[in-house]
C-alpha cells in the first residue's frame, strides 16, 4: 500500500491540556481579578485624556466584550489605555468629548483598512531585542505608574502592600485554586474596613457610572473641515493601538506557547474601537498589564476577556459602593506584581549579557529608554526598530569581501566577491581591485557567494567595469544568482552613463 505525504500540522499548545472545568474556573476568576484592576486605570486614562472617568470605563467595557468575539489573541485584554490617552489628550481638551469620539471612530475605520491591507505582517521586521526592549520597558511604566500611590501613602499603605504581595507571591505555594491577586484584593479591603483604615480607596480615584452605556452619535458637524481636524488624531490612535496590541498579542503568544491570528487581532480591533466610539468611550487597544493578570491567573480562552468586561459593568453599575471601598494598596500591589512577572529579567543577567552582542544590548536599552522617557510605546519601538536596521546595515557593510587568483598563463585575475552588496558595503567596494597590474588581458568577477540589492551595487560593478576599461583590460561577471541578475541587467549602464 502507497504512503501519504500528510501535512505535520504544528500542535497549537506545547503546554499540558486543563480540564474544562478547571479552565472555565480560572477564566471566570482571571476575568474578575481583571475587571478589578481595570477599574482605576481606565478612570486614571481618563483624567489623561480630559474626559470623564465614564468615557474610560464605558470604553473598556466596550472593548473588552467586543474583542472577545472579533479578536485573534484569545485571553488577551484589550481597554482604554494610557498610551491612547495621551494622543487624544490635545483634541479633548481643545475641541471637547464629541470630537474625541468621532476620532476614535475614524481610528478603528482606519484600524479595520490596515488590517485587511495585511499591515500585522509587519510584525516580522520587529527584531526579538525590540520586543525585549518593549515588555521591559512596559513593566518599568507599569511600575512607575504606581509608585505616586506609594509616595502620597503612609505606613497603613506600604504595610498593606507588603501583605498583598505576600499574599500574591505565598499563596500559590500552598494552592492555586483562586487566583492570589484576587485573595490579595478580598484580603485586603476586609482588613481596612474591618479595622477602619484611612486609606485611599477607588472611590476616590473618580464617580463610577451608575448606568450602562447607550448609543450615540458624536455631535459634530460633518464638514470636511471636522475630518481634517480629527484625521491626524485618529490615524495616530490607530498607529499606535495597532502596535500596541500586536505586540502585547506577541508577547502573550511566547508566554503560553499558542498561536494567533494577528491579520484578524488588528481587523477586531478596529471594529471594537468603532462600536466603543458610537457608546461614548475613548479609543483604546490592548494592554499588557491586565493581559498579564489574565494569563499569570490561568486564563486561555475568550471567556476571560468577555467576563472582564462584563464583570466590569457589574461592579461600577451595580456594585458601585462597594467596589469604592477597595485600597488603592490592594491594587498596588497586583500592579507591582505584574510588573516583577512581565520584566524579562533574563535578558539583563551577567551570563546573558556577556554572551549578547552589544549591538543587541543597545537596540534593547535605547527602546527602554525613549519608552520610559516618552511613556509612548509606539515610538520607542519605531526608534529601537530604526537603530537595529542601522545596527544590521553597519554589520552587513563589514561583511562585504573581495579575494583573488591569478590564471596559471598570467593572463587572467579572478575575483572572488562574498556578502551582501548593498549601498552601505559597496563604498569601499571599488577601492579592492588592482587596475595597474600589469600583464592582465581580462579579469573575472566571480558573483557565486555575493547577492546585490539595490542600485549602489550594480553602480558599483559599473564602475569597476569601466575602470579595468580604462586600463585596456576586458572584464567578465559571472555567477549572479537570479535576483542579482535581473537587477544588474535592468540597472546596468544607466547609473554611470553607460558605455
Amino acid at each position: 500500500m502507497g504512503s501519504m505525504n500528510l501535512p505535520v500540522k504544528t500542535p497549537r499548545s506545547l503546554m499540558p491540556k486543563i480540564p474544562a472545568a478547571a479552565q472555565l474556573r480560572a477564566d471566570v476568576l482571571a476575568g474578575l481579578v481583571v475587571a478589578l484592576a481595570l477599574i482605576p486605570e481606565a478612570i486614571a486614562f481618563s483624567l489623561i485624556a480630559g474626559v470623564d472617568p465614564r468615557v474610560g470605563l464605558y470604553a473598556s467595557f466596550v472593548m473588552a466584550v467586543s474583542i472577545a468575539f472579533l479578536g485573534g489573541r484569545p485571553a488577551m485584554i484589550s481597554a482604554a489605555t494610557g498610551a491612547m490617552a495621551l494622543v487624544a489628550a490635545p483634541l479633548s481638551t481643545e475641541y471637547g468629548v464629541d470630537y474625541l469620539i468621532a476620532a476614535t471612530v475614524l481610528a478603528g475605520l482606519v484600524q479595520i483598512a490596515l488590517g485587511l491591507l495585511g499591515v500585522a505582517k509587519l510584525m516580522r521586521f520587529v527584531p526579538p531585542s525590540v520586543m525585549t526592549g518593549f515588555i521591559n520597558a512596559l513593566a518599568i511604566l507599569i511600575f512607575l505608574s504606581q509608585v505616586p500611590y506609594l509616595t502620597d501613602g503612609d505606613v497603613p499603605v506600604y504595610v498593606m502592600v507588603a501583605i498583598g504581595l505576600g499574599i500574591i507571591f505565598g499563596l500559590p505555594y500552598l494552592t492555586k485554586l483562586v487566583p492570589a491577586p484576587l485573595v490579595a484584593i478580598v484580603v485586603l479591603t476586609v482588613a481596612a474596613v474591618a479595622m477602619g483604615i484611612s486609606t485611599r480607596t477607588v472611590g476616590d480615584e473618580g464617580e463610577l457610572p451608575e448606568t450602562v452605556p447607550v448609543p450615540l452619535i458624536p455631535d459634530v458637524p460633518f464638514t470636511w473641515d471636522t475630518l481634517t481636524l480629527i484625521a491626524p488624531y485618529a490615524l495616530t490612535l490607530a498607529l499606535v493601538g495597532l502596535m500596541e496590541s500586536l505586540m502585547t498579542a506577541k508577547v502573550v503568544d511566547d508566554r503560553t506557547e499558542t498561536t494567533s491570528n494577528h491579520g484578524r487581532e488588528a481587523r477586531g480591533q478596529g471594529i471594537a474601537n468603532v462600536l466603543v466610539g458610537f457608546f461614548g468611550g475613548m479609543a483604546g487597544c490592548a494592554m499588557i498589564g491586565q493581559t498579564m493578570i489574565n494569563v499569570s491567573s490561568g486564563a486561555r480562552t475568550r471567556v476571560s476577556t468577555f467576563l472582564a468586561g462584563a464583570f466590569l459593568l457589574v461592579l461600577c453599575v451595580g456594585l458601585g459602593d462597594i467596589v469604592g471601598m477597595i485600597p488603592m494598596a490592594a491594587l498596588v500591589a497586583v500592579m507591582i506584581f505584574v510588573s516583577i512577572v512581565t520584566f524579562d529579567w533574563h535578558s539583563i543577567a551577567p551570563a546573558t549579557l556577556r554572551r549578547m552582542p552589544w549591538s543587541e544590548t543597545l537596540v534593547m536599552v535605547v527602546t527602554v529608554a525613549v519608552v520610559v522617557a516618552t511613556h509612548n510605546l509606539a515610538i520607542g519601538v519605531v526608534v529601537g526598530v530604526l537603530v537595529s536596521m542601522v545596527s544590521f546595515a553597519r554589520r552587513a557593510a563589514t561583511q562585504a569581501d573581495v579575494t583573488s587568483v591569478l590564471d596559471p598563463d598570467g593572463g587572467t585575475r579572478v575575483y572572488s566577491v562574498n556578502g551582501e552588496l548593498f549601498f552601505a558595503s559597496t563604498g569601499e567596494l571599488v577601492n579592492r581591485f588592482d587596475y595597474t597590474e600589469q600583464g592582465l588581458d581580462r579579469v573575472v568577477i566571480d558573483m557565486s557567494d555575493a547577492h546585490v540589492w539595490d542600485s549602489s551595487a550594480v553602480a558599483a560593478l559599473d564602475q569597476i567595469s569601466e575602470h579595468f576599461r580604462r586600463h585596456g583590460v576586458k572584464m567578465e561577471i559571472t555567477g549572479l544568482n537570479e535576483p542579482s541578475q535581473k537587477l544588474h541587467e535592468e540597472l546596468s549602464g544607466t547609473l554611470t552613463g553607460g558605455h
